[in-house]
């Protein structure tokens, strides 16, 4: 594992221990050597995981649409800032660019980026780690769904295994390092033919 991308709110919550938490995975990411891969933003806590990183030392890419440049204030003095032309592009590049994932705490675009991921690994397009960073709880009701929908028969359990959660920044990345790709070779069983 070379680099992590890492998906998060261009806003910092309610709570302070979010941006802690933000700061302590970036500083993290570059305490071990890893390049951090990111929205390209200077704010929220796109801007506090890139901030702790680059702090640290750490080599920090960030990848932005065009249209997102303004409003996500663009970290244009960042070092390897990507601009591209639409979100489909960003998440390419970010996933291209990244050896695994993680989700920190964040809104509708932060579960999006996360779940097209997912995705993309329960379909075998990748066998990259995905990890939640569960900062305060924050994906608890998450990880109540995900277990609900393996119980409602929507999700395969090795597939909701694909998900590795920790509290702790140094904890996850070890896990997805060690995390190996579900051996199964289909996701739909022979009876929804």
């Amino acid at each position: 594992m070379k680099r992590v991308c890492v998906f998060c709110g261009s806003n910092h919550g309610v709570d302070g221990v979010y941006a802690a938490a933000a700061r302590d995975l970036g500083r993290t990411v570059a305490d071990a050597g890893l390049g951090l891969v990111y929205g390209g933003g200077r704010v929220g806590l796109m801007g506090e995981v890139a901030a702790a990183a680059l702090d640290a030392g750490g080599q920090v890419t960030g990848v932005i649409p065009e249209a997102l440049l303004a409003r996500e204030i663009g970290w244009d003095d960042l070092g390897d800032l990507r601009v591209v032309d639409s979100m489909h592009e960003r998440k390419a590049l970010m996933a291209d660019l990244s050896d695994a994932f993680i989700a920190l705490p964040g809104g509708f675009g932060t579960l999006e980026e996360f779940f097209e991921t997912l995705t993309w690994s329960q379909l075998g397009l990748h066998d990259k780690a995905l990890g939640l960073l569960d900062v305060a709880g924050y994906y608890e009701p998450l990880l109540r769904f995900f277990d609900h929908a393996v119980t409602e028969g929507f999700v395969r359990e090795e597939h909701r295994d694909i998900v590795v959660v920790g509290t702790d920044p140094r904890e996850l990345l070890s896990r997805l390092e060690r995390w190996r790709p579900p051996a199964t070779e289909k996701w739909i069983g022979d009876r929804d033919l």
